[in-house]
């Protein structure tokens, strides 16, 4: 499997493609990693150094990796936030000439907006360009279910009302949702759940709620999901072994008692997950 990766990096830490890039090599995945931006750490620290990449330098990068004949080789196209509308202009045409060459590759796209204790975090255009020419054309999504509710213009809690704004987000064109950070008011103490949606039916997944706040899960979970996905076809599988995965990852980062997350010393976990937690199907 090759995946064309485009995302921000950091050189110390791990977010972007400095989270994702490891977990799919070690599971096996060829991955074409494009940099949306070359920071020295997340911004979550207040303060960074390093340039934002301008759209015009990526979009020849890509370029350049099309030019090498790669394009129909490429099973995955994978982004997460984007920083700006020209970036999503560049992923958006990157992904119509991915398919060209391969009709059977698909787009995943992260669709990064913030989270239910920040609230949207980005620029207000952000959200625009992801309902209306983004999240049109992926094949798969992976919000949080703050996301989600702000995508869909929906406020997902219960199970149910979860679904119904995942079906509203399938209706604008993604066939798979995959949804984090389910919280729900009937859940078990101390818990926190994944759910995913597709043409074949809608599992969960109920983990421990750890106390911790990891950047750079989310595009783990993205990245391990959709590789899985497309390997297995198979998505209670692939939310079986993302959960484990990632769970024993930010268990270890947790243990560690270190802010970044501990991604090399946790790689068994993607090579062998432990398949700990039990996949349900709902709806």
């Amino acid at each position: 499997m090759k995946v064309l990766s485009i995302q921000s990096a950091v050189a110390y830490g791990h977010v972007g493609n400095s989270a994702a890039v490891f977990p799919l090599q070690r599971i096996g995945v060829e991955v074409l990693p494009v940099y949306t931006v070359n920071f020295s750490n997340h911004t979550g620290y207040g303060a960074w150094r390093g340039p934002l990449i301008a759209p015009d330098d990526v979009a020849a990068v890509i370029q350049g990796v099309e030019d090498r004949g790669v394009f129909p080789q490429i099973d995955v196209v994978l982004s997460g936030y984007q920083g700006g509308v020209g970036i999503g202009d560049v992923i958006v045409d990157a992904v119509a000439r991915v398919k060209a060459a391969n009709p059977n590759a698909i787009y995943a796209c992260d669709p990064v907006m913030g989270n239910a204790k920040s609230g949207c975090f980005v620029a207000p255009e952000i959200p625009v360009l992801l309902r209306e020419r983004v999240v049109p054309v992926a094949d798969l999504i992976t919000p949080n279910q703050f996301e989600l509710g702000f995508l869909t213009d929906t406020s997902p809690d219960s199970i149910d009302s979860t679904l119904a704004s995942v079906q509203a987000a399938r209706a604008m064109g993604p066939r798979t949702v995959l949804v984090t950070s389910v919280e729900r008011p009937d859940r078990e103490p101390d818990t926190i759940e994944m759910m995913v949606v597709d043409d074949r039916g809608a599992w969960i997944v109920q983990t421990p709620l750890l106390p911790m706040k990891a950047n750079g899960s989310g595009d783990v979970t993205a990245a391990l999901f959709t590789a899985h996905y497309v390997a297995s076809g198979d998505a209670a599988v692939a939310l079986a072994r993302t959960a484990s995965s990632v769970f024993d990852l930010l268990q270890n980062t947790l243990d560690s008692g270190e802010r970044e997350l501990q991604l090399v010393e946790s790689q068994e976990s993607y090579a062998h997950p432990r398949m700990q937690f039990e996949v349900r199907q709902i709806g």
